[in-house]
């Protein structure tokens, strides 16, 4: 397959999974209480949206960074880059469980613990991808071999995060949310250097 087409369908995904992410901004409207006290009560809604739709841009930018690194793709890079796309569409319901419940509601840490978790699978789906571009020669310019760990090490430390993040959520939910946000937050400042195989450059190496 072309590789044109493998990033024409991911982006597509991408921009649905972001689209969706604004159907859980709905308020109940007038006769319901001042328009403030909706939107106050609505607050973890608004911040739901704004990490995961940060989330997914991140996930897009390092995805079309990483491809366009890529020579040829195979049968193996189309799963591992399809159960990538199962977590991102997922961000979107777990965006709406998780908010729904916070902050305090029963089973609160259950709906973070998701939330976490599909961000976790995003990251390991993410990971799988780039594992993919250091073995063969899958890439234009690739990673030397003494650089494969550290490089491995950026992925997992994200995918770190995230598990710290749903411990934490069975014992507190907000602070789980807290955590998961400023993930995203770094990760939006955060610059490196690039592609897989070129120690510097004006993109940034995909890190999620």
């Amino acid at each position: 397959m072309d590789r044109g087409r493998l990033e024409a369908f991911s982006d597509g995904v991408f921009a649905v999974a972001i689209t969706l992410l604004a159907l859980n901004l709905t308020l109940a409207g007038p006769g319901h209480g001042t328009l403030p006290s909706q939107l106050s009560a609505h607050w973890a809604a608004f911040a739901g949206y704004l990490i995961s739709f940060f989330t997914i841009g991140i996930i897009w930018v390092n995805h079309h960074a990483l491809v366009r690194q890529i020579k040829s793709v195979d049968r193996t890079l189309l799963f591992v880059n399809q159960l990538l796309l199962l977590f991102v569409v997922l961000i979107p319901v777990s965006t709406a469980i998780a908010t729904d419940y916070l902050p305090n509601k029963p089973y609160a840490p259950l709906a973070m613990a998701l939330y976490g978790g599909t961000f976790l699978g995003m990251s390991v789906g993410f990971g799988a991808i780039f594992e993919w571009t250091l073995h063969g020669e899958h890439v234009y310019a690739p990673l030397p071999v003494e650089q494969h760990w550290a490089a491995r090490r950026r992925f997992v430390a994200g995918a770190l995060v995230y598990v710290v993040a749903i411990a934490v959520a069975v014992f507190n939910a907000l602070a789980a949310f807290v955590l998961i946000g400023l993930v995203a937050v770094y990760y939006i400042f955060e610059r490196t250097p690039t592609s897989p195989g070129s120690p510097e450059g004006d993109d940034e190496e995909p890190v999620v």
